[in-house]
């Protein structure tokens, strides 16, 4: 059976029909609290990887990518996550963090404007005019976060396998269709599939240890992995800190090889007076 991603606006519905999908399945429920809570073993507190999805960086964090750092621990967090299988995520980003595994089915829920006001009234606590005002805040927040992490517009249907919208169906004929397309053959994981998924994993895993060390935590590596086999490329000031790369890559769980295709950046000399 695939992993399902239910991407949404805000108060559309979507934890209720991931709950309740999970529930007809019997699969794990995930939510992007949760996601964040799995992504602290790099020892990031929750604080700082939950504003990767709730505002945007500052000037300082864009300036030194600390943001896109934060992403790094949050996509590893979610492989680990997708590999146990049999799991509905609902939360920001969860087609992009899966990005090129075949058997994850993108789901993407959208709700009448009204059906949204009334479930911000009730749950803030807002008027109308003030409901309103915070669902427009909050599309346009996840706009701009998404478009900064991943150069993507969430609101585009080409992202999503299917797009729901309550406003002509019922929460309970969403969850059907969700099920029935499940079903289908293409979203079933094949040998194939199983090995990008884990590859991927191990990519994201030596990232992001190399990420969390601190010694090696300001290095911005590529990695990539075949068969647990990891080619790590990127550009160092010294051999000192490639070694430490390399070592750090090596303590991954399941690695079995590190080829390094590191650089060491070139020492000019000062000109003489």
């Amino acid at each position: 059976m695939p992993i399902i991603t239910i991407s949404r606006g805000s108060l559309s519905g979507g934890r209720l029909l991931a709950e309740r999908v999970a529930q007809r399945l019997g699969y794990r429920c995930i939510s992007s609290d949760a996601l964040i809570e799995a992504a602290t073993k790099y020892g990031v507190p929750e604080p700082k990887l939950s504003e990767v999805f709730e505002k945007m960086p500052s000037f300082w964090e864009r300036l030194t990518k600390s943001r896109r750092l934060y992403l790094v621990f949050l996509q590893a967090a979610m492989c680990e996550l997708a590999q146990q299988g049999n799991m509905v995520y609902h939360g920001q980003a969860g087609q992009q963090l899966l990005k090129g595994i075949s058997y994850v089915m993108k789901v993407r829920l959208i709700a009448p404007r009204e059906y949204r006001i009334k479930a911000a009234m009730e749950r803030e606590g807002l008027t109308r005019e003030a409901a309103i005002q915070f669902i427009q805040q909050v599309d346009d927040e996840r706009l701009r976060q998404m478009r900064y992490l991943f150069n993507v517009d969430w609101r585009d249907p080409a992202l999503y396998d299917v797009v729901l919208n309550l406003e002509h169906m019922s929460l309970e004929a969403a969850v059907d269709v969700v099920i029935y397309m499940a079903q289908h053959p293409e979203y079933q994981p094949t040998p194939a599939s199983e090995k990008i998924l884990h590859d991927l994993t191990m990519a994201c895993r030596v990232k992001a240890s190399v990420a969390a060390h601190p010694v090696t935590s300001g290095v911005d590596v590529d990695v990539r992995t075949d068969n647990s086999i990891v080619w790590v490329t990127g550009l160092v000031d010294s051999s000192e800190l490639e070694y430490e790369v390399i070592r750090v890559a090596q303590m991954v769980p399941g690695v079995k090889e590190v080829i390094s295709d590191i650089e060491i950046k070139p020492v000019f000399p000062y000109p003489g007076p």
